[in-house]
């Protein structure tokens, strides 16, 4: 099954060199979610060919700028596109007197349902779940309220070996397959048993997402064996003194958070404009995780 994350943005407070403000296009199976959506947004899902049509959720970690400035620019132009299909949009209770604000000062009425839900900064909370996956959220440190969030796979059903299975299986057999049993005959008696034609479901794949904080060794417990982390790195270990008062992280710290976790992969963003060079992060965090990367936008990454 699909579970990818596409990076739409990677830099802080200000654009620079090219980066745009925070965003990120996550698409498990055929559902697609938006986690946070900072200016040229829109524009860079134009860029990358990615629908917001298509959307079905957009989760929004805070009410800093570079985290939801560019939101209702694209919930009007969905707007303006003829979209009709609800949407759900998660974030901070301040988030829905903002949008109502904008939108009650251009007279605009959407034409699709705007289902707001708001977030708990304070605890982990499950906010959004469907047949595939549910998210949760990740209590995080920042100066104001904000949020990370835990993207994790529902359990995959058992999996049929098709060279091992019979030709003459009946529905009935079959849906005693999927339920983990043996199969039987009329009278009870054991005609195949369920390890010797099934195979064992995929293993369930998880996603963090930690957008501004400063390092949180707590978080190891949440995020234990994640298969995809990203961790903001706004400095380098060099300003970690500046990353803390900030209420940031530097490179080397989400390396260590990841290893701590026993995560597979660490991405890192949310990259300071006074950086140009983004290897030194990579290098950084290597030191500490090796399978660290930076997150450049357009880059896909697959969870798992």
């Amino acid at each position: 099954m699909t579970f990818l994350v596409t990076i739409l943005g990677s830099n802080s407070a200000i654009p620079a060199y090219g980066r745009h403000h925070t965003a990120q296009y996550v698409q498990v199976k055929n559902q697609k979610y938006l986690v946070d959506c900072g200016e040229a947004a829109q524009n860079q899902l134009m860029r990358y060919k990615l629908s917001s049509l298509k959307l079905n959720a957009i989760f929004i970690s805070h009410l800093h700028g570079d985290h939801y400035l560019g939101l209702v620019g694209l919930l009007s132009s969905m707007h303006l596109q003829g979209r009709t299909k609800p949407l759900y949009l998660y974030g901070p209770r301040g988030l829905k007197e903002i949008i109502i604000t904008h939108f009650k000062s251009s007279d605009t009425v959407l034409k699709y349902k705007l289902i707001f839900t708001p977030t708990n900064a304070q605890e982990p909370t499950l906010i959004f779940e469907d047949k595939h996956i549910k998210v949760t959220t990740i209590p995080l440190d920042h100066r104001i309220d904000c949020t990370g969030f835990l993207f994790r796979e529902k359990p995959h059903p058992i999996r049929f070996n098709k060279t091992k299975l019979p030709p003459n299986l009946s529905l009935a057999n079959i849906a005693s397959l999927k339920k983990g049993e043996d199969i039987l005959d009329d009278n009870g008696k054991l005609l195949y048993k369920n390890k010797a034609l099934t195979l064992p479901p995929w293993p369930q794949r998880s996603y963090a997402y930690c957008s501004d904080t400063r390092y949180m060794a707590s978080l190891k417990n949440q995020l234990k064996k994640v298969d995809l982390l990203y961790h903001e790195a706004t400095f380098l270990n060099e300003n970690e003194l500046r990353a803390s008062n900030t209420y940031h992280s530097t490179a080397g710290q989400a390396a260590q958070l990841a290893k701590e976790a026993k995560a597979k992969k660490l991405l890192l963003g949310h990259f300071s404009a006074r950086y140009k060079d983004l290897k030194p992060f990579e290098d950084e965090a290597r030191k500490v995780f090796k399978e660290s990367y930076l997150a450049l936008e357009g880059t896909t990454f697959e969870v798992g």
